[in-house]
């Protein structure tokens, strides 16, 4: 039986073109329309107090639950690329609240340095977002290599686990015997360099050879980053961190009410800032 109240159902606020174009996904994990635009709901009274369950927020489960209610387009967030993260958080935020968003921005200029309040337009941070160019190869000496986004669970996992290590380092500076906090943070920095190598080797598809031989196995790639030489794991670092700033926001133009000097202002956005 059809419930006569679905005519006043939510109903999509806007629809957005994802910057991976649907692409990056596993088989079953986002379902798009023959237009390539999907729709995005606002947030429901139910989505809105899961975003008051901070473990659920910091574990990541809380954003899941939301993007699949209001893009349900979106099967399992958890293999939502990179490049998708912002631009889903942006629409679901403009969907629910409108198209601008309050940040507050210092005025650079040293006659200046007041604060104040401006608006941001979300659906031009959207227009301005893309994919990086992960269909060319990077040619390193005698080596080609293919990389991937990450996707939502990889980032998150590696956000527990950064968190992890600053609990650490908060208590080795509590530590008043020498000797052994030498020793843990030794093994902190090991665990350190052991995530940032783990990152780097999840960005990486696979590596061809010489031989035309593509190596794709997880522990060949992370042995090769673990024993290279410096240049070579800086080059490979900076090719991914590239291909991550194409698809993150881009600096918005402000005029200081104050004095009108106009200044780039960095978009630094975060969980909080929509679901806080």
């Amino acid at each position: 039986m059809n419930n006569p109240l679905r005519q006043y159902f939510r109903r999509p606020a806007l629809y957005i073109s994802l910057p991976s174009k649907g692409n990056y996904y596993p088989p079953g994990a986002i379902e798009i329309p023959e237009n390539g635009e999907l729709p995005v709901f606002p947030m429901t009274a139910i989505d809105e107090i899961t975003t008051k369950t901070p473990d659920a927020l910091f574990n990541g489960v809380a954003i899941c639950d939301i993007i699949k209610s209001c893009v349900p387009g979106i099967k399992d967030p958890w293999f939502m690329p990179s490049m998708d993260i912002d631009a889903v958080l942006i629409a679901i935020r403009a969907a629910t609240n409108g198209n601008d968003l309050e940040i507050e921005s210092i005025c650079p200029a040293p006659e200046c340095n007041q604060e104040a309040k401006y608006g941001v337009n979300l659906v031009g941070l959207l227009s301005g977002m893309s994919a990086g160019d992960y269909g060319s190869l990077l040619n390193l000496g005698d080596l080609k290599i293919k990389f991937r986004p990450l996707n939502y669970k990889n980032i998150n996992q590696g956000n527990l686990s950064q968190f992890e290590m600053q609990r650490e380092i908060v208590v080795l500076e509590n530590m008043t015997d020498e000797e052994e906090r030498k020793v843990k943070s030794n093994e902190a920095m090991m665990k350190i360099s052991k995530l940032n190598i783990d990152m780097m080797a999840t960005s990486i598809e696979y590596i061809i050879i010489p031989t035309g031989e593509q190596v794709d196995k997880s522990e060949y790639i992370i042995e090769f980053l673990e024993n290279c030489d410096r240049n070579t794991h800086d080059v490979i670092r900076k090719q991914i961190g590239l291909l991550r700033e194409t698809s993150t926001t881009k600096p918005q133009k402000i005029k200081c009410i104050h004095c009108q000097h106009e200044y780039d202002q960095p978009i630094a956005l975060n969980v909080t800032d929509f679901f806080g």
